[in-house]
């Protein structure tokens, strides 16, 4: 089977709708997708008996995904406005520890009564950082609200990992502590001449 199911490459080439899915690996894990309604589907290789996707309401917009290689990518932050302040408040104290949990994106496209055509096809995954609240105030009969973020970094963009910049024997032994590999660097850089083996 192909990494994109052959009706969902077909419903891509003409007019679709589009759903995205959110799923961070918290204890238990929160499944949100963008939508109204709730959703019975998972990630093949993660939910193999399936699970069911909150309806999170209306995307309004979706950050860039970037994906570098052998370097950084800026942080990025999904977002849930409008937001009463209780609400939120519950929201905030009811959530489990997010740091360092690992964020998948997935997409798959919906037929005419809006129901998932296929299984979550993942496209970017991510670490979660940290969450984000900003208020505004309530005009008129207008009440304040809440803007709820989670900040979510891809590739070496933390603070806690150094860059692996050199083949030093410090940096080889903080990834592998029982590594020698890399013991004779600081001496070979000297430009001492090892004694290599003679095989007779």
């Amino acid at each position: 089977m192909a990494y994109v199911p052959d009706n969902v490459v077909e419903a891509l080439r003409g007019s679709h709708q589009l759903g995205l899915f959110l799923r961070i690996d918290t204890d238990p894990a929160l499944h949100i997708w963008f939508g109204v309604n709730d959703v019975p589907i998972g990630f093949d290789s993660i939910d193999p008996d399936g699970t069911v996707y909150l309806g999170g309401g209306r995307l309004i917009g979706l950050p860039s995904l970037e994906v570098l290689v052998n370097g950084t990518s800026d942080a990025v932050d999904f977002t849930i406005s409008g937001v009463d302040p209780a609400t939120g408040a519950k929201m905030l104290s009811s959530i489990p520890p997010v740091r360092g949990k690992q964020v998948l994106i997935g997409l798959t496209t919906l037929d005419e009564y809006y129901q998932p055509m296929s299984n979550i096809i993942p496209i970017w995954n991510g670490v979660a950082s940290h969450t984000k609240e900003s208020g505004t105030y309530g005009q008129g009969d207008a009440g304040a609200t809440l803007a709820l973020s989670l900040a979510v970094v891809s590739g070496e963009n933390t603070r806690s990992r150094p860059s692996r910049a050199l083949w030093s024997d410090a940096m080889q032994r903080s990834i592998y502590p029982t590594d020698a590999f890399c013991s004779g660097t600081a001496r070979l850089a000297r430009g001492v001449q090892p004694a290599w083996p003679h095989f007779g």
